[in-house]
């Protein structure tokens, strides 16, 4: 089970450790307990949006972008449990478009420059 209250701490945690600040200097930059926090960030504790505005605040980071990253983290957690519950099912490969084969007359080939991926083109000079 995903618990969402151990995503937020582990990003916040990022957050804090990107910022190279410490518990401490959080905690009382936010108005939060040491102890607290600390809770917070393990995801032993539940933090009310108020609490959450608060750190962030502390972290200059704007709520969106924490709830972004908690998003993302999120949706790749998810990911990894549904493969893990069915193993045997193959994931889908992403569908290519089909592009058109473009011929190139009457122009050198060391002239024929391609901007797109190579297996993206076929490129077919006559």
């Amino acid at each position: 089970m995903i618990l969402l209250r151990r995503l937020l701490g582990d990003v916040l945690r990022r957050q804090r450790q990107r910022q190279g600040r410490t518990l401490r200097e959080v905690s009382s930059s936010a108005r939060v307990s040491l102890g607290y926090l600390s809770e917070v960030e393990r995801g032993q504790k539940e933090a009310s949006s108020e609490l959450l505005s608060a750190i962030c605040d502390a972290l200059d980071v704007r709520m969106s972008e924490l709830m972004r990253e908690v998003s993302d983290e999120l949706s790749l957690a998810e990911l990894a449990e549904s493969a893990a519950a069915v193993p045997s099912e193959p994931v889908p490969a992403p569908v290519r478009p089909m592009l058109n084969s473009v011929s190139v007359t009457g122009v050198p080939p060391e002239r024929v420059t391609i901007k797109a991926p190579a297996e993206a083109v076929d490129v077919v000079a006559a």
